[in-house]
């Protein structure tokens, strides 16, 4: 490296170091992140979906008592974990049982298997859907949508998804389910039963987690584990167990707001929670998904209406209620096609999804709701 474009490179992540003293989001260019923040993320060379639709794919639905092509249409959204030394995904996957458009179809949820990340095996039925249990009128016409996956110390995996009853008052809310396997799962219900929340219509929530022997576990802070939930706001819950949790408020019957929109930013219209957090040593970082408003004047003229991009955000580890930074531009955005065409046209890279596998980071998300991709960044260097 030349001597000035050296000295220009110390002032400049100097300049970023200063900043985040300061307590202020900055994000110095597309390459460039601070500290705090993962990354940089690429996409693996001559990026391709690592799921696609399969309409000869096909199981029993015990709802409508027929055969159903029950992930023929769009797999996207999805959640990982790594065990067995394989990386696991848990996908949304909707059926052909409509030909309108969104969220006019049933969701399931499928299980797919990696021996290096980027190509997989599907397994042949969903592993978690809409039945004739406790959770039927939660879940049915419009089934199990968006997993978020945490594993607790022990072993046992806890996922948080979007349960859809297309005809009930509300039609959204959080399930959640454990298991021992990722083939069998325990239905449980709002994570925020017994609490005045049990009915709150959200779709997203993602637990904070740490780096425990090489893999992601759930990390217990100040003594609890952290939930950080929502999409026009992020909100924020507690927990001694990872099945019961009671949100935080503001004031009785309001939640706390720790992360708002940002007019005239890429994040304007929704900040919603990604995959798990991490628990690092400037704090605890938060991958969300930022819509862009669809209103010109609140949007980020730098990016197309309605487009979903990818944020990050640093919170305080001794108080994980304050925020002390976010980046202004996102660190990774839809640029090849199939993340802009499909079942969403305006473009999405929706992260919910992150494993520590190999020495690396793989990101998977959500494309232009119809595709599963992945994009790769370097792990932590190991001591």
């Amino acid at each position: 490296m030349r001597p000035y474009h050296a000295f220009m490179t110390c002032l400049l992540l100097s300049m970023v170091s200063m900043t985040l003293v300061a307590g202020e989001a900055v994000n110095a260019g597309p390459d460039v992140l601070p500290a705090w923040a993962m990354g940089p993320f690429d996409r693996p060379e001559n990026p391709q979906p690592v799921i696609r639709p399969n309409a000869d794919s096909r199981f029993f639905c015990p709802m409508r008592k027929t055969q159903m092509a029950w992930q023929a249409r769009h797999t996207f959204n999805p959640a990982a974990v790594v065990k067995d030394g394989r990386i696991y995904v848990l996908y949304r996957a909707e059926d052909d049982s409509s030909q309108g458009g969104i969220g006019s179809f049933t969701s399931r949820i499928g299980l797919a298997v990696s021996r290096d990340g980027l190509h997989f095996t599907t397994e042949p039925a969903p592993v978690l859907c809409p039945g004739e249990d406790g959770q039927k009128a939660y879940e049915w016409y419009g089934g199990c949508e968006d997993p978020r996956i945490a594993e607790r110390p022990d072993g046992m995996y806890v996922v948080l998804y979007t349960q859809y009853a297309r005809d009930r008052k509300g039609g959204i809310r959080l399930g959640l389910a454990t298991s021992r396997d990722l083939r069998t799962w325990t239905k449980h219900g709002s994570p925020f039963a017994g609490t005045r929340y049990k009915e709150l219509a959200i779709k997203s929530a993602s637990i904070v987690h740490e780096i425990r022997d090489g893999r992601l576990k759930a990390a217990r802070v100040n003594g609890k584990y952290w939930l950080y939930f929502g999409e026009l706001a992020v909100n924020i819950a507690t927990s001694e167990d990872l099945i019961h949790w009671t949100p935080l408020e503001a004031s009785p019957g309001k939640l706390l707001e720790v992360m708002k929109t940002r007019p005239g930013y890429f994040d304007s219209h929704l900040t919603e929670v990604g995959p798990q957090l991490l628990l690092t040593d400037h704090g605890i970082v938060l991958l969300y998904n930022g819509k862009n408003h669809g209103d010109k004047a609140l949007a980020d003229p730098s990016l197309p209406l309605g487009v979903y991009t990818c944020g990050q955000a640093l919170f305080d580890a001794n108080d994980p209620t304050r925020l002390i930074a976010r980046l202004d531009r996102p660190f990774f955005k839809p640029e090849v096609d199939w993340e802009k065409t499909g079942q969403y046209k305006d473009g999405t890279t929706f992260i919910e999804g992150l494993v520590l596998f190999k020495g690396q980071w793989f990101l998977y998300y959500g494309c232009a709701d119809t595709f599963v991709g992945v994009t790769l960044a370097q792990g932590p260097v190991e001591h």
